[in-house]
């Protein structure tokens, strides 16, 4: 059990009480998976390593969904667990789209693949060592999605309420998958299509952001933390109605930070959206706003490796467009919006606090 805090609702108590969550579920499963034999102990290694840090949110937007339902500050361990293994399928994702991007880094180190394909090279080993990190990342993966099902369906909450959130996970499952084809889908297209049709370029944007993050990251936590709580469907509306626009400026400020991010915070490479060529909002607004000379020249600069003087260009090619500003706009009404579903929805004190601030942590965040 663990007591919340709404005036800090990501708290080190409630982060700490998810990471020994995922520790203790993780040393049991890794001594199972390690008796197949040493090699997996490879698995279990970087399995700790990626959940032993972040943000939390996910996990925290579960327990806040729960107080919501529940009333008070107490998150019961079942719903600790049942918040942790959001954070198992979020680490799963993680790893997947690390592989689809060619990300080197993630949380400071180096991404699963690139770690495996290290270790496959230094063994000297034949064949390919990228073909087996990427491989070895996808099983990675693949392991931590299925170990997230199983602590979910472990978490011990009573079976009333685990029927309640079961059709909410399985949701979440699908739609970040989902979510993940579209955004892989939208990559496909020429970001100059902005500028020919740029209705079109951000209806189809927003859409990978409302599945991919927004009902990922904010709704369905929610709203699975709501159902193990005894939620009825006037709060799962409620909070969803907040949670979409949550999730939009945490995608928002994520794209931002993608272009104008501090390595040492994010802990990603600086500019690292421009090296994979992201289509975003803020690419796709910076299109559509820009002369033709500087959209061209962006173009130009987007899907491969940027020096620091071509970084500062496409930079100041973003401000200059008034992108930048058009997206901290967003964000700002994404939040105003929020707070105003948060105000009609029926949901007690603290919790009512708590999921105000969470509000403000996932547009404003650093990192």
């Amino acid at each position: 059990m663990v007591n919340l805090d709404a005036a800090d609702p990501l708290s080190a108590d409630l982060r700490d009480a998810v990471g020994a969550e995922l520790a203790a579920f993780l040393a049991d499963r890794g001594d199972a998976l390690r008796d197949l034999g040493p090699e997996t102990g490879d698995l279990v290694e970087l399995a700790e390593a990626f959940t032993a840090g972040g943000k939390r949110l996910r996990p925290a937007f579960c327990c806040w969904g729960y107080l919501a339902a529940a009333g008070g500050t107490e998150v019961p361990d079942h719903v600790l667990r049942a918040a942790a293994s959001l954070d198992l399928l979020h680490v799963s994702a993680l790893v997947h789209d690390d592989v689809m991007d060619g990300s080197d880094t993630r949380r400071g180190l180096p991404s699963a693949h690139v770690q495996l394909a290290a270790r496959h090279a230094a063994s000297g080993r034949r064949g390919d060592p990228d073909a087996f990190g990427r491989a070895g990342a996808i099983l990675l993966g693949d392991l931590l999605l299925m170990w997230s099902v199983e602590l979910f369906n472990a978490c011990g909450a009573p079976a009333e309420a685990l029927a309640a959130a079961q059709p909410l996970m399985a949701a979440v499952r699908s739609e970040v998958t989902g979510g993940q084809y579209l955004d892989i889908t939208a990559q496909t297209r020429d970001p100059l299509d902005a500028r020919r049709n740029p209705a079109s370029v951000l209806a189809q944007v927003r859409r990978v952001v409302e599945y991919k993050t927004a009902r990922y990251t904010v709704v369905r936590p929610l709203q699975v933390g709501a159902a193990l709580g005894g939620a009825g469907d006037d709060l799962l509306a409620g909070l969803a109605a907040y949670g979409s626009p949550v999730g939009r400026a945490f995608q928002y400020r994520d794209d931002v930070l993608g272009v104008f991010g501090d390595e040492a915070v994010t802990g990603k490479p600086a500019g690292d959206d421009l090296r994979e060529g992201k289509l975003t909002v803020l690419i796709a607004t910076t299109m559509a706003n820009a002369s033709d000379a500087a959209a061209a020249r962006l173009d130009g600069l987007l899907g491969r490796r940027l020096d620091d003087q071509e970084l500062a260009e496409a930079r100041s090619v973003i401000v200059d467009s008034g992108a930048l500003a058009a997206t901290e706009a967003e964000i700002a009404a994404a939040v105003a919006d929020a707070s105003a579903a948060l105000a009609s929805a029926p949901v007690p004190e603290p919790a009512r606090t708590g999921l105000a601030t969470l509000a403000r942590v996932a547009a404003e965040r650093a990192s």
